[in-house]
């Protein structure tokens, strides 16, 4: 009997990590499959606020359960996928869109990682061609050695 309740509890821990991770995404009452794959869809184009590296679908964190369940009401009231994005756009700024739009104020995140690889580029070629030209001046040679006398022979230096 205690060997039973003891498996009984054994299996109970176990299982209990996979139910609250079931129970992390609350599940919503969508009106059909396609609304269901919407929701979806959107809200792996938006990024978690609190995470940063995960979209709203993923995470686990409060503040995007409460913008999945926003990014729901809003589907409810029948706004369209870019009304929902400029919304939250217009409330968080363009960092809630994993794909922000090409603007001046997002130049940087779009052309910075170009612009660094460029810089690292000219960097590494500048220091090439400066250590290629070290490499081509001639070595001082002594006149001594080149004519035959050697170390060994006992030359005063």
């Amino acid at each position: 009997m205690k060997r039973a309740l003891l498996q009984l509890l054994l299996a109970l821990l176990v299982a209990l990590p996979g139910l609250v991770a079931a129970q992390a995404i609350d599940p919503l009452p969508f009106k059909d499959h396609a609304q269901e794959v919407r929701f979806q869809n959107l809200t792996r184009q938006l990024r978690c606020l609190v995470c940063q590296n995960e979209n709203l679908a993923d995470s686990n964190a409060d503040l995007a359960r409460d913008l999945r369940h926003e990014v729901f009401g809003l589907m409810q009231q029948g706004k369209s996928d870019e009304q929902i994005k400029q919304y939250l756009v217009d409330r968080y700024s363009d960092f809630v869109l994993y794909d922000p739009p090409v603007k001046p104020s997002t130049w940087l995140l779009w052309f910075g990682p170009g612009l660094l690889l460029l810089a690292g580029a000219a960097v590494v070629a500048v220091t090439v061609r400066r250590r290629s030209r070290a490499g081509e001046r001639p070595a001082r040679v002594d006149s001594r050695l080149v004519e035959g006398a050697s170390i060994e022979q006992g030359d005063d230096w």
